[in-house]
């Protein structure tokens, strides 16, 4: 979490909005608290000045007896300063000088406003500090509260807003995220903020030269299978025409081995050009294709494989089933999937192909009797060149990687499993066509 750009962000700038709405709370404090107390002194020169208009009159001493429903802390008193009273006369000092101070008088602190009147008389306004005090901060902390209250709402605003900014970023992480492990076109030139661009452009040259790497990789793979090919197909006619003339038993046994070399030499030379062809970049067009006319030709080609070893090859499924790839490319798939379920399947095996379509797209299953896939190779046996460990039937791996490559470029998905319902045997390899 700390790692997350995301959330330094927002713990940041969280941490100096929460400092700064404190820093403002003590301040509005202090000034509300001042603002309170120089209004209750406002309060306290008012009644002087009332006093003084009126003229009203005064008696010497503090009055015991007040309004009933007002607190006694919270009552104005007023009273006559005379230097020769008694001291149980006055509640205040008589010596207390003219203007706006505090005084303590028998353990209580006053707010006590002194004027001489133009009779010469002195007149004390005073209030407990207690009660003014009290009242203050309650104004003040009333002035405060909304400050606080809107510390958690600009934090979760400021997350939200933070959030919402670096949604480009990613939204652009999970376009990449996404992609195929062939896709290398450059990324989309749509709008996005200054501060990514750069990283956009950066992503699209390292992804314009890797494209170009593959490619080169991809060509001389096509461009050395190809210049294989005939050297090849001299040395098998080579082969035929040794055949022909006069050999001892010995001499026949290792030219039929030879023969066999050079013609498995020959297929992974096919399967490598199919290879190429199938991670070209561009696509070919790709229209809607009927799948059942494409599985036919496909049998009848691979039927004289599937004789020699006495298989029951068939298939079945909606003779309607429509799906959008480029004809060649989905002969080369399926193709390479039958001919792969033949070349595992035991004598005297069965191999059906069924096709399924309903609304959400096509399903094309192949089953065989063969050994399986065990669950943890299911990754692997896409890989170009692997072979699963015991593997003795004749291929050089490419098969799968083949189909894969192909299936990806038009969109379809394949998975596999056992074909067995009983036990885990024989192999399942479904290829869906989204609709």
């Amino acid at each position: 979490m700390r790692q997350s750009l995301q959330f330094r962000l927002s713990a940041s700038l969280s941490l100096l909005i929460a400092a700064m709405a404190l820093i403002s709370g003590a301040v509005s404090f202090v000034l509300a608290f001042q603002d309170a107390i120089e209004l209750q002194d406002n309060q306290l020169r008012e009644v002087a000045a009332l006093i003084f208009r009126q003229n009203l009159p005064l008696a010497l001493g503090v009055s015991n007896h007040g309004v009933a429903d007002i607190d006694p802390e919270a009552r104005v008193i007023v009273q006559l300063l005379r230097q020769h009273a008694a001291p149980e006369a006055t509640g205040l000092p008589a010596n207390l000088p003219d203007g706006m101070q505090t005084a303590t008088e028998g353990g209580v602190t006053w707010r006590v406003y002194v004027r001489t009147l133009a009779s010469g008389t002195r007149i004390a306004v005073a209030q407990q500090t207690a009660m003014r005090d009290e009242i203050a901060i309650n104004s003040a902390i009333r002035g405060v509260i909304p400050v606080l209250l809107l510390i958690p709402l600009l934090v979760l605003t400021l997350a939200a807003l933070v959030r919402k900014t670096l949604r480009p970023l990613k939204k652009l992480a999970a376009e990449l995220d996404g992609r195929g492990e062939d896709d290398l076109q450059p990324l989309p030139d749509t709008p996005m903020p200054s501060e990514i661009r750069p990283f956009a452009v950066a992503i699209n040259r390292l992804l314009a030269r890797v494209a170009q790497s593959v490619a080169v990789q991809r060509r001389f793979v096509a461009d050395a299978a190809h210049e294989l090919r005939s050297p090849l197909t001299a040395l098998s006619l080579q082969a035929e025409q040794l055949e022909a003339t006069g050999l001892p038993p010995l001499a026949r046994e290792r030219l039929a081995a030879l023969r066999g070399g050079i013609k498995r030499g020959r297929n992974l030379l096919e399967q490598l050009l199919a290879l190429a062809r199938a991670q070209e970049v561009p696509m070919a067009a790709a229209g809607p294709m009927a799948l059942l006319p494409v599985l036919r030709e496909i049998l009848e080609e691979l039927m004289p494989l599937a004789e020699a070893k006495a298989l029951d090859l068939g298939v079945s499924g909606a003779p309607g089933s429509r799906v959008r790839a480029a004809p060649a490319e989905l002969k080369t798939m399926f193709k390479n999937l039958v001919e792969n379920a033949i070349q595992h399947s035991p004598v005297n095996g069965r191999i059906d192909i069924l096709v399924r379509q309903d609304q959400a797209g096509t399903v094309v299953r192949v089953d065989d009797e063969g050994p399986g896939i065990a669950p943890e190779y299911h990754e692997r046996v896409f890989d170009p060149f692997y072979r699963l460990p015991g593997n003795r039937a004749e291929g050089a791996g490419l098969g799968l990687s083949i189909v894969k490559t192909i299936a990806g470029r038009s969109g379809a998905q394949i998975t596999l499993g056992y074909a067995g319902t009983r036990k885990p045997s024989g192999l399942r390899v479904e290829v869906f066509f989204p609709a």
